[in-house]
């Protein structure tokens, strides 16, 4: 079975297992977007394209942003850098159910994630062409859905039910373990302090002693550090933990 088939069949389940954990109970949380059930197509081209063989750097995120890879598929998935760097189709459907207050409308999205633009926009600085970057690295987000409030805010998983989230965890754990496995992945660089964690459980859990961890600050606009001047301090981050030369 090829790289690309093994990652489609993991990413299958993982979405399988995160729709049967219900979340209806939970107050805070107005609607769930599965991106995989609608926007699947456009990540299995990223694979396709990709993930042809082996990789030495995963860069790990969090879970999609909803101007990301809510409209996408695609990690960090900002419209533009899936585009017009990735040159990447419009194959988003849409979901059997939507929310009003964030409408799936895919590649028409006029709102940039920011995350992803900046995130992207380092890389493809410094990899004009796509498949250079992707020659020894690839992007994934340690859980592919999103929960939204009733003003449509994104809630991130350390702000659910501990004893539901924990079942989320446990399902993405077990697919990271498999990208890892899969793509021979020798580094993770955890972008933001939750991948990391998340990079130093599956270390530890799976006993891959002789996998390296790295981390870099997180692109969101949310946090002060990263408005000033978020892809120099990411350079140099990958630089100092020898990620780059």
């Amino acid at each position: 079975m090829s790289i690309q088939q093994q990652l489609k069949d993991s990413a299958y389940k993982l979405n399988q297992g995160l729709k049967a954990i219900s979340f209806e109970d939970v107050e805070d949380v107005a609607h769930i977007y599965y991106p995989w059930d609608y926007a699947g197509a456009v990540y299995h081209a990223y694979l396709d394209q990709f993930t042809k063989k082996p990789k030495q750097v995963l860069f790990l995120g969090m879970n999609p942003g909803p101007f990301g890879m809510t409209q996408t598929g695609i990690p960090f998935g900002q419209v533009e850098a899936v585009r017009d760097w990735m040159q990447l189709p419009d194959l988003v459907e849409q979901p059997e159910t939507f929310f009003a207050k964030r409408p799936i409308v895919g590649f028409a999205c006029e709102r940039s994630e920011v995350s992803g633009e900046r995130l992207w926009g380092l890389f493809s600085q410094k990899y004009p062409v796509a498949t250079d970057f992707f020659e020894e690295h690839i992007v994934m987000n340690y859980c592919p859905i999103i929960w939204l409030g009733a003003r449509g805010q994104n809630i991130t998983p350390d702000k659910l039910p501990k004893e539901r989230i924990k079942q989320v965890e446990q399902l993405c754990l077990e697919h990271l373990a498999q990208v890892v496995q899969t793509l021979q992945i020798k580094t993770i660089v955890g972008v933001g302090a939750y991948a990391h964690d998340k990079a130093k459980q599956l270390q530890q859990e799976y006993d891959l002693e002789s996998l390296n961890l790295a981390k870099i600050l997180h692109p969101s606009p949310a946090s002060p550090a990263a408005n000033r001047g978020w892809a120099e301090q990411a350079e140099k981050q990958l630089i100092d933990q020898e990620i780059w030369s």
